[in-house]
C-alpha cells in the first residue's frame, strides 16, 4: 500500500506544474477541490490561489484521488 501511495504522489507532483491540465482532488475528509491554473508544489504542500486572492494549502498526504482533464 505504501508503494502505491508513493507512486500516486509522484504522479501528482509531475502534473501539478502543467497549466494545460485541469486537476480535481478528492481529500480524505470527503471534500472535492478543483485546482485552478495558479498552483504550485512546495514540499508536501499543494498551494493554490482562490478567486478571492487568498492562498490555500493542502497536504499531499490528504489527497486520496485525483482526476486530470486536458484543458
Amino acid at each position: 500500500m505504501q508503494l502505491k501511495q508513493q507512486e500516486f504522489q509522484r504522479q501528482l507532483r509531475r502534473f501539478i506544474p502543467f497549466r494545460g491540465i485541469d486537476i480535481v482532488l478528492y481529500l480524505k475528509d470527503g471534500r472535492k477541490m478543483e485546482l485552478d491554473k495558479n498552483r504550485v508544489m512546495e514540499g508536501n504542500l499543494i498551494l493554490r490561489n482562490t478567486r478571492s486572492g487568498l492562498q490555500k494549502a493542502v497536504d499531499i498526504n490528504e489527497v486520496v484521488q485525483a482526476d486530470f482533464f486536458a484543458a
